[in-house]
Formats: structure tokens, C-alpha cells, sequence
């Protein structure tokens, strides 16, 4: 076999392949036996008809396109290895010549990895905003927290916003009613949002015996996008009592006796939280950072295909949330052309990310464990809330596993960069990064514990992240 290689672009190359025709007789052979169990000659046994007679029967050229279906994919492998590519997708081959006892010849275009030269990636230095804890978000947390213990009672007035109805509701659509849009005494929150496009406005003023019909668009199902009419009718109207923000309630809420030390605790956990996110910016940061040093040629379908995909993912979620595109672009302020634009620059910058993580990943020599491994497909399963064991048997029966392991690298040489990161937040202070633990915490170095196991345990933590 011999092979040369045509570079297209920095990511796309053509290979021309010249295969022997003595290197297609061990297809030729097998598309010979796997005929002969295919077709019925009177005379011979199934399986034992003569090469021949299948000449005669089927025709050489039947057979010849089985030997070549055989023979070109394993033929393609051995001509990436030859050449050193490392494809990013299934190839567009094409046979440019073959006659029977000839050699056979054929192309094949596919995307390919770029070659990235590296830049410096230590010392990076990157910006966040800082971590601010208001008493306003103290307060929120408070009020959610009061909410976990409240009370309902039954009041003798229309209902307002905040109140708990318990309601009724049929949607139906020329006098029929839709399938799933049917309820009976539900307890629902006026003002929550989130269920009917106009049911608050219909309850806020209703009281318990009142109906109201209202016309809306539903959001979500087979009839999405369609008018229909909706009845609802209110049973009950309760009005929520939050208790006393008292020791009495830090008490019954919580292992402290004081409300001081609750409100402290509440103050450190948001916090912690706060901080969390602050290193997920960090993190952003530090890649964009990265990013900004380096052209990394991009694949155009890579980048088609993975904008397909993020596009489709969106607007599934939008469905499930019952919010159309066009209520999502009015809340967020964006026309369609700002979304698309706005989704093509973050889908180019995940995979030029992913291109550059893959060469660190590759020069530091890093690697993936068993039990990284294994960790990671937990932590995968529980995020689409699947089975551990059933996401497990599905990734390796579709051969997925190497796409994990790579995802565990990636994590990996984020955690490198990161580690040797300046960052500082807007007030000029340097961001703890490193010894920054999963709960928020900072970890204490000391004499004892040394500046190992903390790289140890920020290296998990950054994986974990990239997720």
C-alpha cells in the first residue's frame, strides 16, 4: 500500500491511497465465502459454491464491491498511521480507480487535528470581580429558610400575590381538552410563574367559588405555539405565615441556639459559596487568558456539528422550562442575530479550549486512573440523572470511554494553568486558588500538610469544574 497525504487546510487533509491488487485477495476471498452463504445454486450446497459459479450467478463485480467495502476502511487506518493524522470525523472517501486485477485507488478527505504551537502557559494572569456578600442576600436566604417552616391558613379575601390558591384548571382547544392540561386541586403560589402564561394575572383577585376563562399560547407539548382556552377556578385561598426570626426559631431550624450565630452561619455559607464561583470565573479567566496568546485553526465542521448540537440542546431545555425562544431573547435582551453570534463565539472558544488543553495535557504527560475514572462516570450519571451503572454500560458499549478520559484530561491541564495563575480580584487582592476546597473552604497549609496535597486536591476540584 502506498499513501500520500495533501494538506487541504491546517485542519483538513487529502489522502490518495494505491492498494495492491494482491492486497485485496483476503477481502476478495472473504466476499467470495460470504456470498456462497448467501444465494442458492441447484447443485451445490450452501456454502460451497464455487467462486465460478458466483462469477456467473451474481457477477465478478458484485463481489469486487464487497472486497472493497472490506478492504478500504482498513486500508484508510493504515494510511492515518502512515501519515501521522489524528482525524476529528468520518472521512469523505471517494474511488478514483479500480479495474478488475488493477490496483486500486482512492481518496479521502478528512478534518484533522491542528497543529498548535504552544504558547508560555505559566504565570497567566487573569481579573475577576470580588466576592461580595450583601444583606440583602442574607435576607433572601433567611426569608428561604423562614418559607421551609411556614404555615398556611385559609383567608376570606380575594388572592394576592405570594398567597397560596388551591385551584382547578382545564386548557382546552376548540372544545376539546388537551391532553396533560388538566389539574384538580393543586396548591399553587400566585406570582411563582413558571406553569400558564396568564394565570397569575387570572388568580390575583380571585377569591375561593370565583372562576375566570382566559385565552393564552402554550409553551410546550403538541400544541405549542397554539391559542387555547383555559378555566380555572379557585377553592381555597391561604395566606403563608412565616415564624418568628427568633432563638427560638434558630433552634427549631438549625444546631444553633442564637440567631446571631445562625445569621453568621448563613453570612459563611454564601460565602463559600461566593467563592466557588469566583474560582469557576477564575477559571474562565485564565483560559481566556490562554486563549488570547494563541490562532488555533479551527475545524469547520466540528464547529457546525457542536453548534448544531448546543442550539438543539437550548431550545430542549426552553421547551421543558415552557418558555418559547422568543420570550427567552425578550428576557435576555437579544435579537436572534445577537443569540447566533453570541453562540458561534462561545462554541469557537470551547473548541479551540479543548484543542489547547489537549496539547498540555499531552506535554505534561498527565494521565487518568481507574479510580478517576470511575469517579468521573458518577459524577457524569447523577448530572443527567441516570443510573450510575446503566450511564457506565452505555458509555462502554458505545464506545465512549475515551471521550471521558479526555474530558478527565482536560480538567487536568486546566488545573496545571490554573495553579500557576496570578489572578486578583477588582480590589487588587490575589485569589486563593489552589488550596481552595470543594466545600468553599480554604485549606490551611501548615508544616504538616505541606503545598502536595493541596495541588491534589485543586487538581480534582478544577477537573470536576471543567465538567
Amino acid at each position: 500500500m502506498k499513501s500520500a497525504v495533501e494538506t487541504l487546510s491546517p485542519t483538513r487533509a487529502k489522502l490518495t491511497v494505491e492498494v495492491p491488487f494482491e492486497e485485496l485477495k483476503p477481502s476478495l476471498d472473504a466476499a467470495y465465502k460470504k456470498i456462497a452463504q448467501q444465494i442458492n445454486v441447484p447443485g451445490f450446497r450452501r456454502g460451497k459454491v464455487p467462486p465460478m459459479v458466483i462469477d456467473r450467478q451474481v457477477g465478478r463485480g458484485a463481489v469486487l464491491d464487497e472486497a472493497i467495502n472490506d478492504v478500504l476502511p482498513k486500508q484508510y487506518v493504515a494510511a492515518l498511521e502512515e501519515n501521522s493524522l489524528s482525524p476529528l470525523a468520518q472521512p469523505e472517501i471517494e474511488v478514483t480507480k479500480f479495474e478488475d486485477n488493477e490496483v486500486l485507488e482512492f481518496t479521502a478527505e478528512v478534518d484533522i487535528r491542528p497543529q498548535i504551537d504552544l504558547p508560555s502557559y505559566e504565570g497567566l494572569e487573569a481579573s475577576v470581580d470580588d466576592v461580595e456578600i450583601s444583606d440583602e442576600d442574607v435576607e433572601e436566604q433567611v426569608k428561604a429558610l423562614r418559607e421551609r417552616f411556614a404555615t398556611l391558613s385559609d383567608v376570606e379575601r380575594a388572592a394576592a400575590e405570594d398567597d397560596f390558591v388551591v385551584l382547578d384548571l382545564v386548557a382546552t382547544k376548540d372544545g376539546e381538552v388537551v391532553d396533560g392540561a388538566e389539574v384538580s386541586g393543586m396548591s399553587y403560589q400566585v406570582g411563582r410563574g413558571g406553569m400558564i402564561d396568564g394565570l397569575d394575572e387570572a388568580l390575583t383577585g380571585m377569591a375561593a367559588g370565583e372562576e375566570k376563562t382566559f385565552t393564552t399560547q402554550l409553551v410546550g407539548g403538541d400544541l405549542v405555539g397554539q391559542e387555547v382556552e383555559v378555566r380555572v377556578k379557585v377553592t381555597q385561598v391561604q395566606q403563608q405565615e412565616l415564624p418568628e426570626y427568633d432563638d427560638e426559631f434558630a433552634q427549631l431550624a438549625s444546631e444553633f441556639d442564637t440567631i446571631d450565630e445562625l445569621t453568621a452561619d448563613v453570612r459563611e455559607r454564601l460565602g463559600r459559596g461566593k467563592r466557588l464561583e469566583q474560582a469557576a470565573e477564575a477559571r474562565d479567566a485564565v483560559l481566556e487568558a490562554l486563549l488570547e496568546k494563541v490562532e488555533v485553526p479551527l475545524p469547520e465542521g466540528i464547529v457546525t456539528d457542536e453548534l448544531n448540537a448546543r442550539r438543539q440542546n437550548i431550545e430542549q431545555q426552553l421547551a421543558f422550562a415552557g418558555i418559547t425562544m422568543e420570550k427567552y431573547l425578550e428576557d435576555e435582551g437579544q435579537t436572534q442575530e445577537e443569540f447566533e453570534a453570541d453562540l458561534d463565539r462561545r462554541v469557537r472558544d470551547a473548541v479551540a479550549a479543548q484543542f489547547l488543553l489537549d496539547e498540555i495535557a499531552k506535554k505534561e504527560e498527565l494521565g487518568v486512573d481507574q479510580q478517576e475514572l470511575s469517579q468521573h462516570l458518577v459524577r457524569r450519571a447523577q448530572q443527567s440523572g441516570q443510573n450510575p451503572q446503566e450511564f457506565a454500560n452505555h458509555m462502554f458499549e458505545h464506545n465512549h470511554i475515551p471521550d471521558l478520559v479526555q474530558e478527565i484530561l482536560r480538567g487536568k491541564a486546566l488545573a496545571t494553568i490554573v495553579e500557576t495563575a496570578v489572578v486578583k480580584d477588582a480590589s487588587g487582592n490575589v485569589v486563593e486558588l489552589k488550596n481552595l476546597q470543594p466545600d468553599g473552604t480554604i485549606m490551611e497549609v501548615t508544616e504538616e500538610t505541606g503545598d502536595e496535597p493541596a495541588a491534589e486536591e485543586t487538581t480534582e476540584e478544577e477537573s470536576s469544574k471543567e465538567d
